[in-house]
């Protein structure tokens, strides 16, 4: 099974630290965020590679995968074995790359890597969030499974005046991740999905549940990609995709907490990442928190 992370965007919000260096690339401490993303879609067991939807405009991130024996003999030269080993792991990542030409959407970045899933259920990943314990494709497989192979999507509550900002799912709560009592909107929860609607005003929203990013598709929404007619800003719509896949597959979500993951797709957000992962680190607390003015661990 393969993992798709477009990549292909321009990074606009981040202008201008993005004119020369792509958004993915931008580091969370040490490592850049899609490093954060291309490991957590290799943890559930199944998944053998990832393949990234990249731009030719962007090499420096398939630069970032492929080995380089002159840096690691370098470092290796200065007696810094450590973090040689550490560019290696990241040299080593089973990714591959396929380009997508022109932006025309998600579903065009999906279905661009059409020939490189072979006919089998994918995961999506959205390269702007990921997810440190890397538990929630583990869960995505697991309802698969257990309802035929379908189609499964993370979901995640919502305020009701948030909802017109989203693409919210439209279903019913048909159970519950093993072990886990929730119901409803909780987390663990899970729906079976009868629709989804984009960006619905809150008195006509079917739920508060929106999608997260993280997607686990049958192989039959390549099929639907070729023929999906352009939708919202003229562009190649996943979502649309996904609704007319409804019409012939079941399709499952799972609701997570959406404070597990770590959100990168803004300056602000980015920023909030690194401070909590920076908090988080026992290496790095310490300093934050003095480059703070916070000397006192609390």
């Amino acid at each position: 099974m393969k993992a798709i992370i477009p990549a292909a965007g321009l990074g606009t919000r981040f202008l201008p630290a993005t004119k020369c260096t792509p958004k993915e690339l931008l580091p969370v401490l040490d490592k850049p965020v899609i490093q954060y993303v291309v490991e957590e879609a290799l943890a559930p067991a199944g998944v053998d590679g990832c393949v990234i939807i990249n731009s030719h405009e962007k090499p420096q991130i398939e630069a970032y995968f492929s080995e380089d024996p002159a840096f690691d003999a370098l470092l290796r030269s200065r007696g810094k074995d450590d973090l040689a080993d550490k560019v290696r792991a990241a040299e080593s990542l089973p990714v591959s790359f396929v380009y997508q030409q022109e932006p025309r959407g998600l579903g065009h970045a999906v279905l661009c890597a059409k020939d490189e899933v072979d006919d089998e259920p994918f995961f999506v990943l959205l390269g702007d969030y990921f997810v440190p314990d890397k538990m929630m494709n583990k869960h995505m497989a697991e309802v698969s499974k257990a309802h035929g192979g379908a189609s499964v999507i993370a979901v995640a509550p919502v305020e009701p005046d948030q909802v017109s900002r989203y693409g919210i799912i439209a279903g019913e709560c048909v159970g519950s991740l093993d072990g886990c009592d929730a119901t409803g909107e909780q987390e663990g929860a899970v729906w079976k999905v009868s629709g989804l609607v984009e960006k619905p005003s809150p008195e006509d929203a079917p739920s508060h549940l929106f999608i997260v990013g993280r997607y686990l598709l049958s192989p039959r929404i390549m099929e639907l990609l070729q023929t999906q007619a352009p939708g919202a800003g003229n562009e190649i719509q996943l979502t649309d995709a996904m609704a007319r896949l409804l019409e012939e597959e079941e399709m499952y979500a799972v609701v997570v907490d959406p404070a597990e993951g770590c959100d990168t797709g803004t300056p602000a957000a980015w920023a909030a990442t690194n401070a909590r992962l920076a908090l988080a680190d026992p290496a790095s607390a310490v300093a934050f928190r003095e480059a703070l003015g916070q000397t006192k661990l609390v």
